[in-house]
């Protein structure tokens, strides 16, 4: 079971420099778990840089959803 929080998400979706370390676990959907609290926090900061607008049709919320 891989659990990755909000900071793995946003390290990966912004490709910085832990990305790789995070990518396999989220590539391995069969064990990826994503807890409710991650999804928020990934929203809260995007909301904070760039609005409400974006952290509502951002397709890096999408693709946590999906994924978990």
């Amino acid at each position: 079971m891989n659990v990755v929080d909000s900071s793995g998400w946003l390290e990966f979706v912004a490709d910085g420099a832990g990305a790789d370390f995070f990518e396999e676990a989220i590539a391995d959907k069969e064990n990826l778990v994503v807890p409710l609290i991650s999804v928020y926090e990934v929203y809260k900061r995007l909301y904070q840089e760039a609005g409400k607008d974006v952290a509502v049709s951002n397709h890096c919320l999408h693709a946590i959803l999906s994924f978990g």
